[in-house]
C-alpha cells in the first residue's frame, strides 16, 4: 500500500472540503451584506447577525477529518475527536437516509460515525478499517455488522476497479 505498518492514513481530500465550506460561508456572507447595503439597511448589528449566520453555515458544512492507523480509526470535527478500536469492534451499522452514515462501536464504548463515501474514495482508509474488522471477527468481538461490512467491501472493490480501468484507458 506504500506506507509503513505503524503509519496513519488520512482523508486526502479533507483540505479541499474545508475550503469548500469556507467558500460557501463566504459567499453567503457577501450576498447578505451586499443585499443589505443595496437596500440601504446596512448596520453593524445586522452585519454581525449575517457574520454569525455565515459562521453557523461553516460549522454545519465543516467536514470530519477521518484518519486510520493500525487498530484504530478516528473522526475529528470542530469540537472534538472520536476514536474507535477497529481490532475490538462490537458492531458496525449502516444508517441510511438523506446522508448515509457508518456507525462503528468498539468494546470500550467508543463510537465513530463517518460517511461511507470517504472509505469508498480512499481505499487506504478502507484497508485499515477492514484489517481491524477482520481481527475483530476472528476474535469474536464483532457481534453484528458483518453483512454491512461485506456490502461496503464489495462497493470499495468495485469503485477501485473502476478507477483502475479509467486510469489505464480500459473503460
Amino acid at each position: 500500500m506504500g506506507e509503513r505498518p505503524g503509519e496513519a492514513t488520512n482523508d486526502i481530500e479533507w483540505a479541499r472540503d474545508v475550503w469548500s465550506s469556507v467558500r460557501c460561508a463566504g459567499v453567503l456572507l457577501a450576498l447578505l451584506l451586499l443585499a443589505d447595503w443595496g437596500s440601504g439597511r446596512f448596520t453593524c448589528r445586522r452585519a454581525g447577525l449575517w457574520l454569525a449566520l455565515a459562521g453557523l453555515l461553516f460549522a454545519v458544512l465543516y467536514p470530519a477529518r477521518v484518519s486510520a492507523g493500525e487498530g484504530w480509526l478516528s473522526s475529528r470535527r470542530l469540537l472534538g475527536e472520536r476514536r474507535v478500536r477497529t481490532d475490538l469492534l462490537v458492531s458496525v451499522r449502516c444508517l441510511d437516509g438523506v446522508s448515509p452514515r457508518l456507525l462503528l462501536r468498539d468494546a470500550f464504548g467508543g463510537h465513530v460515525e463517518i460517511d461511507p463515501e470517504v472509505l469508498v474514495t480512499h481505499p487506504r482508509l478502507w484497508h485499515r478499517l477492514d484489517e481491524g474488522a477482520r481481527k475483530s471477527a476472528a476474535s469474536g468481538t464483532l457481534l453484528c455488522g458483518a453483512t454491512d461490512l461485506l456490502r461496503l467491501s464489495q462497493r470499495v472493490e468495485r469503485e477501485t476497479a473502476r478507477a483502475v480501468f479509467k486510469v489505464s484507458g480500459l473503460e
